[in-house]
């Protein structure tokens, strides 16, 4: 039967561009769901902050009664504006293997695009950095995290063929923690308390890291993370939104702030517990018992591997030892929560600084992923 690309627009339809995730990859191993909630709530338009500056539309591949495809496809106008492009993404993308599926998808995609005046198209990636972003090339038969995409290997053979392109690649470390002490991290973290008055801080609770820290650490976000590929500045409202959705599930043990000597935050390490085996069990889902797998893993029975969510020190102490500083911090609680790997999630290959973090760590570079972009 002939493809059929339907956009959505009910909230019916909605449910299953999400759902058609989870149906094409239940029987496989590797694959760690989205959880439901967070993907309806980024591509619902009334309750994700970035429709400030975004517009977006989903489209279905539908063959007889069968969905085969989805993809997003997302104007960011802020970072347009930014890196001076006229630029969309597409996200959320996944499809059978089938050539007429990839090519109804992507000609739908690509001509969304063109109606708008967009001379390319990127992807995958979402709304903003935050979001997952980034096709796997290389590490299929490793698990993924819930941070990064996961898609079959057909997929970058099938953009390929599609004309689509590398525009950068990311990268992906498993570092394993050390057993005993970090003596360089030591040495460097004395030498920078002394001269630059550096030092850390801890939170009583979470309630305190909101208040105290919470729009200061995604403003330092902003700031670090604003030379990044393709990256744009959280809005306030953005900030907030975060605040309320990712602080409340932190292990404090997890989280490392640095401060210079009149409280200004000028660093932090935040990781949490691996939720891949949790949202595995779940389903991709909180309801109806989806949340006992969660809540075991964050607060009960943690896993024995983290994810490495945000790392960011302000570019005048990236290169004054303010990261060995972060590690001696956290250190000592990885050893104690008997954590033996972490991941580091995506860096760009090009980001030599921070992959050069990872030196004193016995490491193995384990996946890679890719955005591919075609000229419109």
């Amino acid at each position: 039967m002939a493809v059929k690309i339907v956009k959505v627009e009910t909230k019916d339809q909605l449910k299953k561009f999400i759902n058609f995730g989870y149906e094409l990859y239940k029987d496989c191993p590797y694959y760690v769901p989205e959880l439901y909630e967070d993907a309806l709530n980024t591509l619902r338009k009334d309750r994700n902050a970035a429709f400030e500056f975004c517009d977006a539309d989903y489209f279905l591949a539908v063959r007889g009664r069968w969905i085969v495809g989805r993809i997003a496809v997302i104007i960011n106008n802020k970072a347009n504006e930014k890196w001076n492009r006229k630029c969309a993404r597409f996200g959320w993308v996944d499809f059978i293997d089938d050539d007429e599926v990839a090519d109804f998808l992507f000609y739908a995609a690509e001509k969304w695009a063109r109606e708008r005046g967009m001379t390319e198209i990127v992807g995958p990636m979402g709304f903003t950095d935050l979001d997952r972003e980034g096709m796997l090339i290389e590490g299929f038969d490793r698990m993924g995290t819930m941070s990064t995409i996961y898609n079959h290997p057909y997929y970058p053979r099938q953009m390929k063929r599609m004309g689509y392109l590398k525009d950068v690649d990311w990268v992906e470390y498993l570092l394993k923690i050390p057993s005993g002490k970090w003596e360089k991290a030591e040495r460097i973290s004395a030498i920078v308390t002394r001269k630059f008055g550096l030092r850390t801080v801890r939170c009583s609770s979470r309630r305190e890291l909101a208040k105290r820290y919470g729009t200061s650490l995604f403003e330092l976000v902003n700031e670090c993370y604003a030379p990044l590929y393709g990256y744009s500045p959280l809005s306030k409202k953005q900030i907030d939104q975060f605040i309320k959705m990712y602080l409340p599930v932190i292990d404090l043990r997890l989280v490392s702030l640095v401060v210079d000597k009149n409280d200004n935050l000028v660093a932090l390490g935040v990781s949490i517990y691996s939720l891949a085996d949790a949202l595995r069990k779940a389903k991709g889902r909180l309801l109806p018992f989806g949340w006992w797998h969660m809540i075991k893993a964050l607060f009960i029975k943690h896993p024995s591997r983290l994810d490495f969510l945000l790392v960011a020190v302000k570019p005048e102490y990236q290169s004054k030892g303010a990261f060995a500083l972060i590690f001696k911090d956290l250190l000592d609680n990885f050893q104690k929560l008997k954590i033996v790997d972490v991941e580091s999630n995506p860096e760009l290959e090009t980001n030599v600084k921070v992959q050069s973090l990872w030196d004193d760590f016995e490491k193995e570079q384990h996946k890679r992923r890719r955005a591919f972009k075609k000229e419109l």
